[in-house]
């Protein structure tokens, strides 16, 4: 058995799009629980929604939250000082040690303000109620509670022709924000799933050498993650496409809808049906 670490999306791909359920992907989550293959959740999602489905899914590994902006380490995890082994500034937060990459949330909230103020029209979670939130989203009121609790990263709608959508990106980067696209608009600072993965794959290769990284996604905001990994999946979506995706080298795409095609592709990597593209390209990556 290789030395895997499997970084994965939540919506629509770990996650049904619609129904948020895991179901499907049972036998491959098992089969990486059994064989003590880290298996590390990179979402847009919110500290507190990542650790709802970490309880669901009796995860104790990293995470990822908010498109990058933050990776949250269990404190002891890695056997050695964090603070030694990360570029980037490590704190401490009940329970996990810290490494913030993304923009404070304040900031983005003040930005998302002045575009309304602009006469863009969007509208950010944190213009709506959790109810609000909840019926867009499909999200229990529960839920959208603990996806209001934002850091790094602010979801917002937006309904524009194709150059009021250019006006927007180009105001965007104008305030030094970059904006990604899933479900919602996000508007976030310089910070990004592939940068974020790199740093903790950096610091599994510290604590358990040669590794081999695994990335699955759906959507564009996944593709700095997928560009990172030895071994990217892409999930097909609900309407049975994939994302449009270009130079992606070795991308390997699911056999199956969200879920489905997740456990699919996991099991047939696990069994060495799918192999990682030659060394050089990981060197390159590390």
């Amino acid at each position: 058995m290789k030395n895997f670490v499997f970084f994965t999306d939540l919506d629509g791909t770990l996650l049904d799009y619609s129904t948020y359920s895991f179901e499907k992907a049972v036998p491959a989550l098992k089969r990486l629980k059994d064989e003590g293959l880290p298996l590390v959740i990179c979402s847009s999602k919110t500290r507190a929604e990542i650790e709802y489905y970490r309880k669901k899914l009796g995860n104790r590994h990293p995470f990822i939250s908010e498109n990058g902006g933050g990776i949250f380490i269990p404190k002891g995890y890695f056997d050695f000082a964090l603070q030694d082994a990360a570029n980037s500034g490590v704190t401490e937060e009940e329970g996990y040690d810290v490494i913030v990459l993304g923009a404070r949330y304040s900031d983005l909230r003040e930005a998302v303000l002045s575009l309304i103020e602009e006469r863009f029209d969007i509208l950010g979670f944190g213009d709506m109620t959790a109810g609000e939130v909840a019926e867009l989203s499909g999200l229990t009121v529960f839920e959208a509670e603990l996806s209001k609790q934002r850091d790094f990263d602010e979801p917002f709608l937006f309904q524009g022709n194709k150059d009021e959508d250019k006006a927007l990106m180009d105001a965007i980067r104008e305030k030094g924000f970059t904006c990604t696209r899933g479900r919602f608009f996000h508007i976030l600072g310089d910070s990004n799933k592939g940068t974020a993965v790199s740093v903790l794959a950096g610091l599994y290769r510290k604590q358990r050498g040669d590794i081999v990284t695994v990335g699955l996604g759906d959507r564009p905001n996944d593709f700095p993650m997928l560009e990172t990994v030895d071994i990217p999946v892409l999930v097909r979506q609900p309407d049975e496409r994939y994302a449009e995706v270009l130079n992606i080298a070795g991308l390997v795409k699911a056999d199956g809808i969200g879920p489905e095609g997740w456990n699919k592709t996991v099991l047939d990597i696990l069994a060495g049906a799918v192999r990682a593209p030659e060394p050089q390209k990981r060197g390159a990556q590390r």
